[in-house]
């Protein structure tokens, strides 16, 4: 997939990468444009990092590995979305939000408005920008701290988030 990563300042640069794009496609298909706000992607070191710090956990409180990472992803907010279903489609919306992979969650609540339920919907860390990364090995380096379980240095971790926002 082609992209053209550009702020207000320079459309120009957008418009001409577009006009470039356009102006090389040789066949008939039908193509999207779309645009989207640029988030600068995590590192696979921080899913590693984050990953070696829940199986100190598991290992630390007999939990299994994917209860821990599935609390720490309700628990770290700004990576979730609360939609209104009709109560038909709530098994549905669930079923099919959840097979995303292990930290897509969806909780149902309930709803004020009759023949309806709430359901918050979590997203997994495998979308999340670096903030949102950041946030969770955070809560989990907290949590392991708690038990005494050895983690990086506030400078190690610094050095690791200056590697993710690059």
């Amino acid at each position: 997939m082609k992209q053209c990563i550009f702020n207000r300042g320079d459309a120009i640069k957008a418009v001409a990468w577009l006009s470039s794009f356009i102006a090389g496609i040789t066949d008939n298909r039908q193509y999207v444009i779309s645009v989207k706000q640029y988030h600068k992607k995590r590192s696979l070191d921080a899913n590693a990092y984050c990953w070696v710090l829940i199986d100190r956990l598991a290992e630390e409180t007999r939990l299994k590995k994917s209860e821990i990472y599935r609390s720490a992803v309700r628990e770290i907010g700004g990576n979730s979305e609360t939609v209104c279903v009709k109560n038909s489609a709530v098994d549905k919306i669930c079923r099919g939000w959840e097979h995303n992979g292990e930290g897509w969650q969806a909780e149902r609540s309930k709803s004020k408005i009759p023949g309806c339920t709430n359901v918050t919907l979590y997203y997994g860390s495998s979308v999340y920008d670096t903030k949102q990364m950041s946030r969770l090995i955070d809560n989990i380096v907290q949590d392991c701290k708690a038990l005494g379980i050895e983690t990086m240095t506030p400078a190690e971790l610094a050095v690791m988030k200056e590697e993710w926002a690059k």
